[in-house]
């Protein structure tokens, strides 16, 4: 029976160990769709933010309460799967509690940490559903925000109870093992009483050995696929920022926030009429050559750090709720830029797997099918969104993009729009007035 509950546990394990390969290969590819970016200077520099921003949680301790549940559940979820190792290996090698005899004492005070954060962890995500369905914070609500309804809503809500049943899972497996150790089970090593599941022991007191011994292996089976299962669906949630958090932050803008990146071909034809290019003859350079599309239209015009951004993005909805153009009613939500991105990526990597890796022109863009024109209009570039990104996303950076291929590849940009930008060629201001005059208003003050 052993033998074929170590078959049956390595088959488990090789599937979703699969499946996830799979799964990551394929966000991968989609993500080098993106235009090559180089992200490689000041390593140290960008080590140390990833440390502080991503490891550290930085920004989440922006709002202390919340922050500090954050942790918790960040906390449990990296510590717990040292326990989570030690089931794998009980799982392949047919032990149980394999590292109890290396520990000696120091396992069940162990034992007692990870149930510490265990209970940590279900508390914080019972507090999590009551914040979304029941105090309904605002910018989790899909009736004020119509980027949250339906599956990312749902999403929200199931990756929380999933925890929920796998702190409880872990907690009545521990129980369990501990009620047989009293009795003597030749199978069960003598660890002792656990910080808190001891206190479940009185449940299970007055059971038969097998019903114990069927209910420590039903929850231990129900723990560990579900944790491997937990881990195949992470790669399809929101959650996927668990692991893409680090990259995210490591590889962000190290510019200020409210420097806009050039196109480098429009800035040279700029310089050579100002004569800014012209060699020491005067002899203006070559023009650069054109691109072959000015800004985004779809995400393969976006960089490979944009679409990091999309698949990276926790939805939690701190831009959108910073955003000015947002709260006065706009149709602009930060956060479903990314979420619209990711949406877009998503089917693109769905239409290269349909088609031998090719991606065949399914006659949709990113612009248009995705995100409407009258979003991308109305953001004032504030950086507020940027600000306020815990991961240090950055849908500006998408915003610009796109609007740069509306006006300068199609020609779209409001009339007012168009009157600035004349401004600013004939005038260098955006008012119609000459630059002499520009300091006229000065004159009133003395």
């Amino acid at each position: 029976m052993e033998y074929i509950q170590q078959i049956l546990f390595a088959v488990v394990l090789g599937a979703a160990i699969w499946l996830i390969a799979r799964r990551i290969g394929i966000i991968k590819k989609t993500i080098q769709l993106g235009r090559s970016e180089d992200r490689t200077d000041h390593p140290s520099e960008r080590l140390g933010m990833m440390l502080r921003v991503a490891f550290g949680q930085k920004k989440m301790f922006d709002r202390p309460l919340v922050g500090i549940m954050h942790f918790i559940l960040y906390a449990g979820f990296l510590l717990i799967n040292i326990e989570v190792l030690e089931i794998i290996l009980d799982g392949l090698s047919g032990q149980h509690r394999m590292f109890a005899p290396f520990f000696g004492s120091g396992y069940l005070y162990l034992l007692g940490f990870f149930e510490f954060l265990a209970v940590g962890v279900l508390a914080v995500c019972v507090i999590f559903l009551l914040r979304r369905d029941v105090v309904k914070v605002d910018r989790l609500q899909a009736s004020k925000h119509r980027e949250m309804k339906g599956w990312p809503k749902l999403d929200g809500n199931l990756i929380l109870i999933f925890e929920i049943v796998l702190m409880v899972a872990i907690l009545t497996m521990n129980a369990a093992d501990s009620v047989l150790q009293d009795i003597n089970s030749v199978h069960y090593t003598k660890a002792g009483d656990f910080l808190f599941s001891q206190f479940l022991k009185p449940l299970f007191s007055g059971w038969s050995e097998s019903s114990l011994i069927a209910l420590e292996r039903g929850a231990w089976w129900f723990h560990i696929v579900g944790i491997l299962g937990f881990a195949v669906y992470v790669t399809y949630s929101k959650h996927l920022h668990i692991a893409l958090a680090f990259p995210n932050t490591y590889f962000a803008r190290l510019i200020p926030k409210g420097e806009m990146n050039n196109m480098p071909e429009i800035t040279k034809e700029v310089k050579i009429m100002l004569g800014m290019e012209a060699d020491a003859a005067g002899t203006p350079p070559a023009a650069a050559e054109a691109p072959g599309r000015f800004g985004a239209k779809d995400v393969q015009d976006l960089s490979w750090k944009n679409l990091m951004d999309s698949y990276s993005c926790t939805e939690c909805g701190r831009c959108t709720a910073a955003c000015p153009a947002n709260i006065t009613g706009k149709k602009l939500s930060p956060r479903k830029i990314m979420m619209d991105t990711r949406d877009r990526l998503e089917d693109v990597g769905r239409n290269m797997q349909a088609n031998s890796g090719e991606f065949v022109d399914d006659g949709k863009s990113l612009l248009g099918d995705y995100i409407l024109e009258e979003e991308i209009l109305a953001c004032t570039t504030c950086n507020a969104c940027v600000q306020e990104c815990p991961i240090l996303i950055n849908p500006l950076d998408i915003i610009l993009q796109l609007r740069r291929f509306q006006i300068m590849e199609e020609a779209k940009a409001p009339a007012s729009w168009n009157g600035m930008f004349s401004n600013l060629e004939t005038s260098q201001a955006p008012w119609k007035f000459s630059p002499a005059d520009r300091f006229n208003w000065a004159d009133e003050l003395k």
